[in-house]
């Protein structure tokens, strides 16, 4: 009986205590064991030595022994000096901390709670009252942690003197319309209009709903990304299946709608359309010009979307031509028709890394009111910009423009964004005009098509680098009081280039920095020594990745993260292509991304919606790769047909998928262009209406999502985005970044909104909400507009 009292028996033991017991038992072993692994590749030593610390305290605490919560001390002790050494490095602290910190911190409240329950304790009312509140007070700051998770974090705000500029003559010229992608041909997305203010931008309401009746699928290949139109109090939107909706401006009723009919089995998208005005005398008048996702051009009368019998073949040009054989999906058009001046530009997105000569990337031009073909520019026949001869092609394969093409009227040039020769991921059989094209922006003439400059962004790109967003044609102040014409240029790597656009040459210093080489196991490969940076010039998510970057939602899958990120190829920026599993960073997706940036032209302040998620990639060689595989394009797998590897490819995810990546996932960032220096940035929406597993738990943790959509500037100083996760359209001050109103959305928005002023006078915010890309139970068929209230 005495030995009892003093040494109690296990079968005295609480069962709450066998239980916690059991499972930091358990815990431990799930840390340690992998974390004896992350050491040998050369990781960090604390899951093995924190593990094995939980799996004696968990033994401890199932006897029932005090020690075992000394042991557990121990344990969030060292867990939270080490958190703080590898987490004061890095940018933020708030999202880095919680994988770490925050199921330590909630074990340790269950053992203080159950701590009472030992024998050691019991009848003791001190020791109880002290266990009790050290347990609240480790609650206590648990539940504001979690409170904090659905607040913004990591927001960079930094004083800066404005320097102020001036509405380009183009924008001045569009009036109250919205005529073209990136409202004029310029690309900036400036609105002049400041009826909407950080003083009433909180009075935004729904103005009118309309329902199209195009609703895009639960798939990526049909998606709602298009930005409308608004010309002469009508509002012009595209489906992704290339169908048109004229909406009246004001009331929002639907005046007619035109459908193509176009069939495509890949890839469907209609991010803009044209707008072309022949002036008096024209029997068709004002005319829409759709791009269809089957590859053809249809014009449209912009009264009533009757087809112009004027244009091309009875109001149709087959974009066929020239082409030679294309099998169906592997050609289409996503962003669609440009129209600059008197002419109609129009790329093509072709069917990424299926194969080798694939349909050609030439870009052509069309006269805007007959449609007849009036040049073409092919990188691999730049000597002619002529239709090729009687059964010739333009020359196959070579770089795409898929991206929305610029154009400065005036000085007679559009810029052309260029993506890659596909298949992207291997380059040891390019030809040379590929790669001295490839991921690059290439002025050309308006009137006949010719070059005037080039310039790459990457050279010999490896990693489907693409130049995806529109080229921004702004004044770039020079900093001596005057300004430059210049072309600005968003690259999925995060670097933002800035070039005179008369010349090409960069109006910030850009060097050459030396880049990793091959691991030597793509056999035929060749690598560029060296990369441009613009190096005086912000860029955005650029921070290069490490082990103690890596993330997840508990400590377990964090520990998975770096066990994958250690034993991965990275070597930092262009980490080349491996049969070893990679790591490439900027992802295929970016940074940013077609959703392209928008420009303050009064401010001088660009801002730019970006992406953070790495992809996870090895080369498979072809010996290794089933020759029947079906293509799937933009899946996980590239077949890469015709060269000596396939590739997989997919985000970093840890196995439980969790991104590996710490957050946020994706920012919206404020950049002052007369210092080059980041203003504000802050994280991109929040998780809210995210789907996992079929369900979404709408928990709104603010972690930034991965946005699509860009934004739209307004002279009231407001930026207006929405292409984030969740299903809102925010509005921030352009100068500070701060949140100054969201409106919900019936569903997702991908697309870029726009702003108009309507026949009653009012500024008005539209957008069209179709559905998040990772949202698919809630696809829809809105365009909807905001405005102030009316006023009598």
């Amino acid at each position: 009986m005495s030995s009892t009292s003093t040494s109690p028996a296990g079968s005295h033991v609480s069962l709450i205590l066998r239980v916690l017991g059991v499972v930091g038992v358990v815990f431990g072993l799930s840390l340690a064991l992998p974390g004896a692994y992350l050491i040998f590749l050369g990781g960090s030593w604390y899951y093995a030595i924190a593990g094995l610390l939980t799996v004696f305290a968990g033994i401890h605490v199932f006897a029932g022994k005090p020690r075992g919560i000394a042991i557990y001390l121990l344990v969030c002790l060292i867990t939270v000096l080490w958190s703080a050494w590898e987490v004061w490095p890095l940018e933020g602290w708030f999202w880095p901390l919680i994988p770490r910190l925050f199921s330590f911190a909630f074990a340790l409240c269950l053992i203080l709670l159950a701590a009472p329950l030992m024998p050691a304790y019991r009848g003791d009312a001190g020791a109880r009252r002290g266990f009790l509140t050290a347990a609240l007070v480790v609650f206590a700051g648990l539940a504001v942690t979690f409170w904090q998770m659905f607040h913004p974090h990591d927001i960079v705000r930094k004083d800066f003197t404005l320097t102020p500029g001036a509405a380009s003559p183009d924008t001045m010229a569009a009036g109250d319309n919205w005529t073209a992608y990136g409202r004029t041909g310029m690309g900036t997305r400036y609105a002049p209009f400041d009826q909407i203010t950080p003083e009433n931008v909180g009075q935004l309401e729904i103005a009118w709903t309309a329902r199209t009746g195009h609703i895009a699928d639960d798939t990526q290949y049909l998606e709602d990304q298009n930005t409308p139109l608004y010309a002469d109090g009508t509002v012009f939107q595209c489906s992704a299946d290339s169908a048109v909706t004229a909406i009246d401006g004001v009331s929002g009723e639907i005046k007619w709608q035109f459908d193509s009919g176009a069939k495509n089995p890949f890839w469907k998208r209609c991010r803009t359309l044209g707008y072309f005005d022949p002036g008096p005398g024209d029997a068709c008048g004002p005319r829409i010009v759709l791009a269809t996702v089957d590859v053809r051009m249809i014009a449209l009368k912009a009264s009533d979307g009757q087809i112009c019998e004027s244009f091309g073949n009875q109001g149709t040009v087959d974009l066929h031509l020239g082409m030679g054989d294309v099998e169906a999906g592997y050609l289409t058009q996503t962003t669609g028709a440009i129209v600059a001046g008197d002419k109609i530009l129009i790329g093509g997105w072709v069917a990424d890394n299926v194969k080798v000569d694939e349909p050609s990337g030439v870009v052509r031009a069309f006269d805007a009111k007959t449609g007849a073909f009036a040049w073409a520019f092919d990188v691999g026949n730049l000597g002619n910009q002529g239709l090729p001869p009687a059964g010739g092609e333009f020359t196959r394969g070579t770089p795409n423009v898929w991206a929305p093409i610029s154009a400065d009227v005036e000085l007679g040039l559009a810029y052309l964004p260029v993506g890659n020769a596909t298949p992207d991921y291997y380059g040891g059989k390019r030809r040379p005009f590929d790669d001295e094209y490839n991921a690059s922006v290439v002025a050309v003439e308006l009137a006949t098509g010719k070059e005037r400059w080039h310039f790459r962004t990457v050279h010999h790109d490896i990693w489907d680098y693409d130049v995806p967003a529109q080229p921004a044609l702004i004044e770039f102040p020079d900093g001596k009081g005057g300004s430059a014409p210049a072309v600005l240029q968003l690259t999925k790597r995060g670097q933002i280039f800035v070039l005179d656009r008369r010349t090409g040459v960069p109006l910030v210093e850009t060097i050459e920095k030396p880049v990793p080489g091959g691991d030597g196991t793509a056999e035929g490969e060749y690598y560029a020594p060296t990369q441009p940076y613009p190096v005086v010039m912000a860029s955005v998510g650029t921070e290069p990745l490490t082990e103690a970057r890596m993330w997840g939602a508990t400590p377990i899958d964090q520990l998975l993260c770096r066990i994958l990120f250690k034993g991965a190829h990275y070597k930092g920026d262009f980490t080349p292509q491996s049969t070893r599993p990679t790591i490439v960073y900027p992802g295929n997706n970016g940074g940013p991304n077609w959703g392209s940036g928008g420009f303050d032209e009064e401010r001088n302040i660009f801002v730019v919606s970006d992406s953070r998620m790495p992809v996870y990639s090895n080369l498979i060689p072809r010996s290794e790769f089933p020759a029947d595989f079906k293509s799937d394009p933009h899946g996980e797998i590239s077949p890469q047909f015709g060269l000596p590897y396939a590739q997989k490819l997919q985000n970093f995810f840890s196995p439980i998928g969790i991104p590996c990546l710490e957050p946020p996932w994706g920012t919206v960032t404020g950049i002052d262009l007369a210092t080059r220096q980041i203003i504000w940035q802050r994280p991109a929406g929040t998780s809210e209406d995210v789907t996992v597993l079929g369900a979404q738990p709408h928990l709104s943790f603010f972690v930034g999502m991965p946005p699509l959509g860009g934004p739209v500037m307004t002279k009231g100083g407001i930026v207006f985005h929405s292409g984030t996760q969740d299903y809102y359209l925010r509005a921030y001050d352009v100068e500070t970044g701060d949140e100054l109103w969201k409106g919900r959305l019936p569903t997702g928005s991908q697309a870029t909104p726009m702003s108009y002023v309507g026949a009653d006078g009012r500024q008005y915010i539209a957008l069209t909400a179709g559905g998040a890309r990772d949202n698919p139970n809630d696809r829809g068929d809105y365009v909807i507009a905001f405005a102030l209230p009316k006023t009598n």
